[in-house]
């Protein structure tokens, strides 16, 4: 059966790191980014000059007719998306809840979950045959990132709950839902929240002593997307080095 994954946010972080992952193991991928063209097309090129399939995608999946595009480009150039990894998502800046505007909270719903939910629909849509899909959550839906990041961590609970409900409804048809819940990862995110060494800072606080690489959390995304892990779904993979 070929393997078709559309990889949200694919082109940074944990996205980049997945789609590289995903194409080692065969997948065909559709890199999919809202603005940051240059870096999705670089995954792209280390893929391909792998020997992998892979093209770079537009679309802001928070945008009802950009996802409904996204997948009609990816099924026109690789064939039907077999496959979901739902990872974009934004952070803004450490704040406390009493100072977020409504207008950041509302931004961070909608990019965090609403394109979570659309992605979600679409692919059920169109679901041809059994598929998985693999929501990329946050140890933040835990911890609830007080002082930080709550908007954030309110978004994660919010995709936590989505997987499991979804879960339930959609395995009659032979698709799996699960998620991965990263937290203290080395990548770009923590400079949009404004604290580049955040992950050094709070190393110390974490059992395992250091934070995590993208390439630790594709390769839980990878085993849940896969036929290994056929008898999981609603499930939740906390990689946050035992917090």
């Amino acid at each position: 059966m070929k393997k078709t994954v559309l990889v949200t946010g694919g082109g940074r972080g944990i996205g980049a790191a997945t789609s590289r992952q995903l194409a080692a193991e065969g997948y065909a991928v559709c890199v999919n980014y809202r603005s940051d063209k240059i870096s999705a097309e670089a995954v792209v090129a280390d893929i391909q000059a792998a020997g992998g399939t892979a093209f770079a995608c537009q679309g802001d999946v928070s945008d009802e007719s950009d996802v409904m595009a996204l997948f009609d480009a990816a099924e026109q150039v690789l064939g039907p998306v077999t496959h979901l990894v739902n990872n974009a998502g934004i952070l803004f800046e450490q704040t406390p809840l009493v100072r977020m505007s409504v207008a950041r909270f509302n931004q961070v719903m909608i990019t965090n979950v609403t394109s979570c939910f659309l992605c979600c629909r679409e692919f059920i849509r169109r679901a041809q045959q059994p598929g998985a899909i693999v929501n990329v959550s946050s140890a933040a839906s835990r911890t609830g990132a007080p002082f930080e990041y709550v908007d954030y961590a309110a978004s994660k609970g919010a995709m936590d709950s989505l997987t499991k409900g979804l879960s339930l409804e959609v395995a009659a048809q032979k698709i799996r839902v699960n998620t991965v819940r990263p937290g203290f990862i080395n990548t770009e995110m923590h400079t949009d929240g404004g604290e580049p060494d955040r992950v050094a800072r709070l190393s110390p606080q974490i059992p395992l002593q250091r934070g995590g690489e993208p390439e630790e959390v594709a390769e839980a995304i990878a085993w849940l997307l896969s036929e290994k892990a056929s008898y999981v779904t609603g499930s939740f993979i906390d990689l946050a080095g035992g917090k």
